[in-house]
């Protein structure tokens, strides 16, 4: 008896186990256009699929967006209180960013600059904590800027 009794604590644990892994949202994030020459606008979106529609962790998340570039962009979260049932929990961001790189024109006629690959990331933020991250990777081609060498005759 012993035996089936800690069977079925084992059988319900590991369907417990189960059931929280699948309700845990899971944060697509992509870019467009994902390669690009300097200046390049690229707009990021991101979704969250996956964890319970009534979930208070994913309500009012603090938005912060790292470039890769050195810079970071985000957004506080000024958000209603929760009500179960009724308030609705944006799993949708959108913004955009500019990349701006560039490098010397030798004037050589052989820079043959390649692409550069940026991560961007995003992170969703509770009470200072990250409740859900991701990212993509853009590639950028840096613009060539003529340098006072490059100039002279």
């Amino acid at each position: 008896m012993r035996f089936a009794a800690s069977r079925i604590v084992l059988a319900l644990a590991l369907t417990t186990a189960v059931a929280a892994t699948a309700d845990k949202p899971k944060l697509t994030v992509k870019a467009n256009p994902t390669m690009a020459f300097s200046p390049a606008r690229i707009v990021a979106t991101a979704d969250i699929t996956g964890g319970a529609d009534n979930d208070q962790q994913l309500y009012c998340l603090a938005v912060e967006w790292d470039w890769d570039d050195g810079t970071k962009s985000g957004d506080s979260a000024d958000c209603e209180p929760f009500e179960a049932g009724k308030t609705e929990i944006k799993r949708h961001f959108t913004t955009d960013h500019t990349y701006r790189i560039e490098e010397p024109n030798t004037g050589t006629g052989t820079n043959t600059i390649d692409y550069r690959d940026f991560h961007v990331q995003l992170r969703l933020k509770k009470n200072g904590k990250v409740v859900v991250s991701g990212g993509t990777t853009v590639k950028i081609k840096p613009q060539m800027v003529p340098t006072a060498a490059s100039r002279l005759p």
